[in-house]
């Protein structure tokens, strides 16, 4: 079970992973994964999804209801920042007023890396018009503070390029972010398996967004699963706090005071 829980635009959420819906097989085993995987946010590309502007096609919130997930719009697919801007605007329009976006301005179609400048200008203009914006970017430590100080209310830079699986390349850039930021930090892109998870909440990370890590496993509903006691689990390490680092073997049972 969840021991604590963790505030993004002033709602408290008691899972700390976020999961995308993106890349599995039909509709049924998305809402089958994303319910075995405990998730509360569920990011949905606004640009690929159908959730209702398409009204002769199947939608997505007929399985993942507004009522029962957080619906986070993201913009999977922009490449500028005022496409991406106004693909806010279609989402907040599509679901009522919705303010809470994932903010994403891609560089290239290759790497799938944030376009930096981009970023920070969508980001400003998103945020002067209301919305409250959860924002992908490189793992810059610098551009995270740039970022928060816009007003950005979650920062999620990414741990490696979008879909590789690779795990979190660079353990270090992240943890500046961590312990420099004063708005949640949540890993976005990279995880491949539950221990890449684990060791991203074991760093005090917030949470973890991820969808191919789930919907491209051989079988995604179980690794749903996983990745659920892979973020509880580390989450709780990060809490207990590790033993320190050894060079050397240390007795697990005390021999001070043995008799000879």
């Amino acid at each position: 079970m969840q021991t604590d829980s963790f505030t993004v635009a002033g709602q408290a959420y008691n899972s700390r992973l976020l999961v995308g819906t993106g890349k599995y097989k039909d509709l049924e085993e998305t809402g089958v994964a994303i319910a075995a995987s405990g998730a509360e946010i569920v990011t949905v590309a606004i640009r690929r999804t159908n959730i209702g502007q398409n009204p002769d096609e199947p939608n997505l919130l007929d399985v993942i209801s507004p009522d029962e997930y957080t619906i986070l719009p993201n913009t999977a697919g922009c490449f500028d920042a005022p496409t991406a801007v106004r693909t806010c605007q279609l989402a907040r329009e599509l679901l009522g007023g919705h303010k809470l976006v994932k903010l994403e301005v891609l560089g290239d179609q290759k790497t799938l890396y944030p376009d930096v400048p981009a970023t920070l200008e969508a980001a400003e203009t998103l945020v002067k018009d209301g919305f409250d914006v959860m924002v992908y970017t490189s793992d810059d430590p610098l551009i995270a503070r740039r970022l928060e100080d816009i007003g950005c209310c979650a920062i999620m830079p990414l741990a490696a390029p979008i879909g590789s699986g690779l795990g979190i390349q660079n353990k270090y850039n992240i943890l500046e972010i961590v312990e420099s930021a004063n708005v949640p930090v949540l890993v976005d892109a990279g995880v491949g398996t539950a221990s890449d998870a684990a060791i991203a909440m074991e760093m005090g990370c917030d949470g973890v967004l991820m969808n191919t890590a789930i919907a491209a496993a051989q079988k995604p509903v179980l690794m749903a699963e996983a990745m659920k006691h892979a973020i509880i689990a580390g989450r709780q390490a990060y809490l207990a706090g590790r033993m320190p680092r050894k060079r050397y073997a240390s007795a697990s049972s005390p021999i001070d005071g043995l008799i000879a």
